[in-house]
């Protein structure tokens, strides 16, 4: 994809973006007179199609989104100084968000502008002549597809637009559903089965079409209770058997693997934001709750983390209560993966060096950190590693994670909470916010064997086969350690079991919602309003699409 998003900005000319809820894109049709290829124009409509997922899936849009309205993450004002931003996270957190919120606007905005490219992909390609123009065709078609699916569970609406001259036609509920299906079959014969995670294959639709009956209880009737249809069960079963039989994915053996900075080639990647360093992606999901005296990189000093979401002490507990008297490091690979030594006075190969990874307690470890540079030990090459100190505390404490994170005084300093470093930190990130490595999950093999489980379940109660995708899941993780065989599942275990397996990976409020426990209470929240199930649509798209009047609703309840 290299190629492509440097073609892209050749032809960056040929579209305006999409703003608001406007969905009108002016097509220059001029990259003949530019001296293109047909191919390298081909490339060039397809590659900005891709090109908006890392925007989207970044941390102050879809990871808040899915995340911090959640009882797996929450945001506090951070020592009444930082992540303050007019107490947004605050009330996305106790769902009290309002329709001029910035993370649901930029949200709403990067999909909308995927929606788009999407349709100026399909119009442009139509007339091209390369040989891969109507496989293009097909992968903009599906992730338009793609796109109205986010737009749906998010916002409860989608768009349908097939001429770039048309008025955009808004749809709810079964219709969106409906459309949204029709489009993944309509493309999935033409589609690939080996351009890799970062585009759109035959698996990947697959994938996405089981996603989508699995969910479309919830996306039906969003303020109802779910109520799951049998043969929607039955095409969970269907599609996720297809991704399972194919022969082409494979569970990881190394749970952080998966995460890593090289995982582009993991087999058990279905469909992902191509991340790769050389694409210019973004480091934001590694650093967003790291603390800000943790700097996992010795080329780099300026790289830090910022102190932000830790997990709740709601959902820390469902691992205490599933392990019991065994520490959850120890009983579950997902957990928690040490590399650092956990002694003061340390000196370590630069070269080697890597932070802890997952769900990390206690008294922080790292390379010390002094004056803009980090400490050499006497031989002039080795770092030294000890103890970190909270250099914006008073008395500079040391940083210490705790269980307890909540909008008090002492619940909101800086060290408060247990902390999450699910992908690998990038090699690369000179910022620490920077190019991002890693491919970002949209969809996992895990993923499949998971929602069979579900489905098994939910259509007929089918506890033993459910049983045996769930252990197949947690027994794969064998290259640290591994996680006992569970002996019973039901939905709230299954829910628990998602939790552990998909934890930071932006599936936890489809999920709450999907299980109807988006209204219970945990950490800081205790509204029961099932209204805040979908997202206010930004008052910016409200405003926009005034001068149709009737064309844009507000959701209820906003």
């Amino acid at each position: 994809m290299k190629k492509l998003r440097n073609i892209a900005i050749v032809l960056a000319g040929m579209s305006a973006l999409v703003g608001c809820s406007d969905l009108n894109e002016k097509i220059l049709d001029e990259y003949n007179a530019a001296g293109l290829t047909d191919k390298q124009a081909a490339d060039g409509m397809i590659a900005p199609v891709y090109a908006v997922l890392p925007t989207i899936f970044q941390h102050t849009t879809l990871f808040a989104l899915q995340e911090i309205s959640t009882d797996e993450a929450i945001l506090p004002y951070r020592g009444g100084t930082d992540w303050g931003d007019n107490g947004i996270y605050l009330s996305l957190h106790k769902h009290e968000t309002t329709s001029t919120d910035p993370n649901v606007r930029n949200t709403w905005n990067a999909i909308l502008a995927g929606i788009s490219r999407s349709v100026t992909a399909i119009n442009s390609l139509k007339s091209n002549k390369d040989a891969n123009a109507n496989l293009y065709i097909a992968e903009a078609r599906g992730m338009r597809a793609f796109y109205n699916m986010m737009m749906l569970d998010l916002y409860g609406v989608a768009f349908s637009k097939e001429d770039l001259g048309d008025v955009t036609t808004i749809m709810r509920g079964e219709t969106a559903i409906t459309y949204i299906k029709n489009e993944l079959l309509a493309v999935e014969p033409q589609l690939t089965t080996s351009a890799g995670p970062g585009r759109l294959t035959k698996g990947g639709v697959w994938a996405l079409l089981a996603r989508l009956h699995l969910n479309a209880a919830a996306w039906r009737d969003p303020y109802g209770t779910p109520t799951f249809k049998s043969e929607d069960m039955d095409k969970v079963i269907e599609y996720t058997d297809k991704v399972i039989n194919s022969g082409q994915y494979a569970l990881s053996t190394d749970y952080w693997d998966i995460f890593s900075n090289v995982n582009h080639t993991n087999k058990e990647l279905i469909f992902a934001v191509d991340q790769r360093a050389e694409l210019n992606g973004h480091n934001r999901l590694s650093y967003f709750s790291l603390a800000n005296d943790q700097r996992p990189l010795p080329a780099y000093p300026a790289a830090n983390g910022t102190d932000g979401p830790a997990i709740t002490p709601t959902f820390y507990q469902s691992w205490v209560s599933a392990y019991g008297s065994v520490d959850p490091a120890d009983a579950d690979p997902r957990f928690y993966k040490q590399n650092v030594v956990k002694a003061d006075d340390q000196c370590v190969d630069p070269t080697k060096y890597k932070i802890d990874r997952g769900i990390l307690r206690g008294q922080q470890y790292g390379l010390i950190y002094a004056s803009g540079a980090f400490v050499k030990c006497a031989d002039g090459k080795s770092l030294k590693v000890g103890k970190l100190m909270n250099s914006r505390g008073k008395g500079n404490p040391s940083v210490i994670h705790v269980e307890q994170v909540d909008y008090t005084t002492t619940g909101s300093d800086y060290s408060a909470g247990f902390r999450v470093e699910k992908y690998e930190f990038s090699d690369k990130s000179s910022s620490g916010r920077n190019f991002g490595e890693a491919d970002i999950m949209i969809v996992r093999l895990a993923d499949m064997y998971l929602m069979r489980a579900e489905a098994k379940l939910r259509k007929s109660n089918d506890a033993a086969g459910a049983l045996l995708d769930v252990n197949k899941v947690r027994l794969a993780r064998t290259a640290n350690s591994a996680a006992s065989a569970l002996t019973t599942i039901n939905l709230d275990l299954l829910l628990r079991e998602r939790g552990f397996e998909f934890y930071w990976e932006l599936q936890r409020r489809t999920d709450l919602i999907r299980f109807n426990k988006y209204e219970d209470k945990w950490t800081e929240k205790t509204n029961t309003d099932k209204t805040k199930r979908v997202f206010p649509i930004p008052q910016t798209a409200i405003d926009g699409a005034s001068n149709l009047p009737g064309y844009l609703k507000q959701n209820a309840g906003y």
